[in-house]
Parts: structure tokens; sequence; C-alpha cells
């Protein structure tokens, strides 16, 4: 198809209001999945010149409408409008000749390629017989990378790059294809604090230049620092458009939730007592070879709260899993209290106190097959009262069920339906609300609000604190920053496999946590 004629970009009214007529409208976009609606006659529209914040919670529509803005969807009702023209994505390709861009969250580069040949992939200026000219892509590389500050090199391979330096070689694509309008989804999910604000300064600078960026994100202090205006979607419809300048984080959730949200997010301080949860030197990989948890020794006291941060994939999942046993270490110990776990099983592990919320709720923190009950069963199925003889007692199973499920206010129709028709949400609290009832004296947690909505991450975050100051010993890893913040009474760093700096939470900071995630800070020991 062919792209409308673009309009320059529009002035800038007050706060960074952009002035002039809309780059994209969409008007009555309804997108629907069998009984599901995904979009029920949502609207948006997206100046020249801004940057555009898109939110609200799970399953309110944010991915299904940039996926129809993009060209991955066609929309059931509903028209889009760039530059005032009418237009029908029937792909990505139309979308992409329109003048939409889109850096997914998962990246879309093959590693074994360079940079700039994956940033001219399929626009890729030909030399002679028909080959790829790669000093000419080299120099477009390097010429867009000046031009918007994306520090880049052209010519190193992908697989070697951090994923800060990938999420760059993403937006050099858009770019190079003429992108006016990049929209990015969730895209500070895995950088640094220090990458998140060279970031910023890329995106304000592709604003400053007439360009649209769109951000798709849960992160509303991120809206409120980098955005110049906020589109709210609840239930699939929009709710609110707001100016950022001239709204509130809380403001924002209420329309995002429908009611008032605690988020303040100030870390409260617990009272640490004896320490409960012990490693020494745990290591954790094949017998020969770079280990992924390189000698970690940490300790967590009854009442505290220690958390784990890092980018993802410097062993922080490999070390939950190996002092909760469903990873073999090839060396160190794990004791909780006086008992020596060495050798045990998960489920001996378990009984000997601890407890476990994994990262990824479905595939490993519960049986999305099996019903709630059976699910919130787990771990209880051995003992009394769940179990008389040699069988379940069924009625205690329900009430059981009827208990957590009445406690963590999980949303489900019956105990007896599957576990995997619940909302994501909805099944983190399942996955939460049965490791907390086993009142275990250590309790691991992987990355608790991974992909719930607002409302849920207060919930969880409260019982998080209410779990420690019941006196127990909670080790959290996260990916987000702001979460341990909140929620650690101690942060360790870990880069590599190793724990590269212990801090006492008032020093921890988010610029020395940064350079220590970066792997550019020496240990520090918290008093």
């Amino acid at each position: 198809m062919t792209r409308p004629k673009a309009e320059p970009a529009g002035p800038t009214g007050p706060a960074g209001q952009p002035a002039g007529p809309p780059r994209v409208a969409m008007a009555g976009i309804a997108k629907r999945f069998g009984d599901v609606v995904a979009n029920d006659a949502a609207d948006l529209e997206l100046a020249a010149g801004e940057i555009h914040a898109l939110v609200g919670e799970n399953g309110a529509g944010k991915s299904t409408l940039m996926s129809v803005l993009y060209g991955l969807l066609a929309p059931d009702e509903g028209e889009i409008r760039v530059d005032g023209q009418p237009v029908r994505f029937r792909s990505p390709v139309d979308a992409v000749e329109a003048g939409m861009g889109m850096v997914h969250q998962a990246f879309r580069l093959f590693p074994s390629m360079t940079v700039a040949e994956n940033v001219v992939y399929r626009a890729e200026t030909r030399g002679t017989a028909g080959l790829l000219d790669r000093r000419a892509a080299v120099r477009a590389v390097q010429d867009l990378s000046e031009r918007y500050g994306l520090r880049v090199d052209p010519q190193a391979r992908v697989r070697s790059l951090s994923v800060g330096v990938l999420q760059r070689v993403e937006i050099l694509k858009a770019l190079h294809r003429d992108a006016q309008v990049l929209i990015l989804d969730e895209p500070t999910a895995v950088l640094t604090p220090q990458e998140t604000r060279l970031l910023f300064d890329v995106l304000r600078g592709l604003r400053d230049a007439g360009r649209t960026v769109v951000i798709v994100t849960h992160k509303l202090g991120e809206v409120l620092e980098l955005s110049d205006r906020v589109t709210v979607l609840r239930d699939g419809r929009t709710v609110a458009r707001l100016v950022t300048a001239e709204t509130t984080g809380a403001e924002i959730a209420r329309h995002m939730t429908g009611r008032a949200v605690d988020l303040d997010g100030h870390h409260v301080p617990g009272t640490p007592g004896a320490p409960v949860l012990h490693v020494e030197g745990l290591t954790v990989g094949p017998p020969s070879g770079r280990p992924v948890v390189d000698d970690v020794s940490l300790s967590v006291r009854a009442g505290e709260i220690v958390g784990i941060a890092g980018v993802a994939g410097n062993g922080q999942v490999e070390l939950l899993e190996a002092i909760a046993g469903l990873r073999p270490a090839r060396d160190g110990s794990v004791r909780v209290g006086a008992t020596l776990l060495d050798g045990y099983s998960a489920g001996r592990r378990r009984e000997a106190g601890i407890a476990y919320i994994p990262e990824d709720r479905a595939a490993t923190g519960s049986a999305v097959a099996a019903s709630v009950a059976d699910n919130l069963a787990i771990g209880f199925h051995r003992r009394q009262p769940l179990r008389k003889g040699w069988r379940l007692d069924r009625g205690a199973v329900r009430e059981h069920a009827r208990r957590i499920i009445e406690h963590f206010d999980i949303k489900v129709s019956s105990p007896s339906v599957p576990a995997g028709t619940l909302s994501g949400g909805n099944l983190q609290k399942l996955v939460v609300g049965r490791e907390m009832a086993h009142d275990a004296p250590v309790l691991l947690v992987d990355q608790p609000t991974r992909g719930v909505d607002i409302g849920a991450i207060e919930n969880i975050h409260a019982r998080l604190r209410a779990y420690r100051d019941a006196g127990h010993a909670v080790l959290l890893a996260s990916a987000e920053l702001s979460e341990l913040m909140a929620l650690a009474d101690r942060l360790l760093v870990m880069f590599g496999g190793r724990v590269v700096a212990d801090l006492a939470r008032a020093d921890a900071t988010e610029e020395n946590v940064g350079l220590a995630m970066a792997g550019l800070a020496t240990r520090e020991v918290a008093s």
C-alpha cells in the first residue's frame, strides 16, 4: 500500500501537549476472540512530536489495540486514519509502509548476524549482482546511530550484545524503515536503571525530531516521567485521556482500576531477628565449565525481606531453584535453622521449612489442567486434615481451598474449575496464597508481580510484608527495582552468577544498585 503523505510535526502547546492534528486516529476499534471482547469501541489519538503512554490493567486490551495498529490483527469494527487518510492494514508490511514501527518485548533479531545486517534486513541496499551492499548498510546504521544518539557498533554480532544494546538495534530497525510512529511494549522490563535513562534520552530525542512514540507499560513512575499524554483502557474501552503534567499516578491508577489504589511504594522496615536461612558457597551448573551460580553465600533473618536484584539471566532463578531443591547444586550447602538440607528433595525441603513461589506461575507454580482446589492442596495433601488414611478428604480439600480463596481474594467461579481458566493475576494470587498458607519459616519468591495489574501488585506486596512481620524470612528476586526498593530490608545484587553487592537498605540507591547490576561495582557488605 502507499503511505499517506506525512504532515509536518505540529507545534507543542502547554505542558508538552502536541497542538497539531492527530498523526494517528483509531476510532471505535472492536476486536473479539470468540466470546472474549478484547477491545470494545476503543479510541486512541496520537499526535506528531509526542510521547504517548498507553496503560491499563491486565486484560484491558492494550496489546490487542497495538496489534491492530501494527497490522498483526484486523479489527472487527472501527477505523484507523493516518495523517487524516483512512487505512486498512492487512499485515505488518502494510503498517510499516504507512509509517508504523514496533519494538516487541521479546526482541526479533538474528543472533548470528551483525547489527547492520539486522537493521537493514528486508530493506537492504543492493550492490553488484544484487548482493547486499555491506558498506552502505554500515554507513546507514552509523548515520542513524549518530542522529538519534543510539550508540551501537554496526559490525558487532548481535549474540554478543547486552539487552540494552539489543533494544537500540530494534529501534534502529524501525527508524531505518522511516517509522513515524514507534510503539514500544514494556520497554524497560529488562533494563538496568542506567540503560533506562539512556533509553528515555533517546525517546525524547525522537519526540523532539517530530516522531510519535507510544510506550505500553504498567510502570506509572515512568509514565509520569516520560510521557506527554496518557490514554487509559479498562475492560477494552478507552476510559480516560490525560495530559501527564496535569495528572497524578493515583488518578491514572484510579482510572485503570475503578477505585483508589495505594501507590506510595515507601519501604516499611521490618524487625529482623536471628538468621533462619543459611546458604554457603552454593555453586550450580554442569560438572565442568562456567557455573550459572558461582560460590554464592547469603543469609536471611526472621522478620527480614532480602531482595535479589540483577538483569535477567545472571543466576537469580537458578539460585532460588537450587535452594528449593528443584535444581541440583555442584557444591555448597543450604540450612534452615540448624537443619542441613544437602541431599534433600524438594518435598523434604518443604517439610523442613521452605516454601517457594516460582517465577512462572503456569509452568512451574501450578498444574493448570487440575482444579483450583487441587492446586491449593499441593503440599498439604500428605497430612491431616486433607488426608484421611490413604485417601484425600474431598470435603476438607474444598474447605481448605475456600479459606485461601477468601483470604487472598482470588476471583474464581468455583474451586472445581481448572486453574488454567483463571486470569494471570488470579493465578498468581493462587500460587502466593498456597505457599504462604504453609506458614514456612523461609519463603523464596521469584518475580511475585510479573504480568499482574496494579490492584494485584498492591495486594501481593501487603501480603509479603505481613508474612515478614509474622517472623518469617523472605528471599525475594525481582526484575523490578522499584519493587525491591519498596519491599527489601537488605539488597543483594547478582552479576555473572555471583553476588557482587550486599547492601543495607540505606545504601541501596538506584545509582549504585544499577552500577552493580551492570557489573561495575565491587562487593559491599551490609552492616
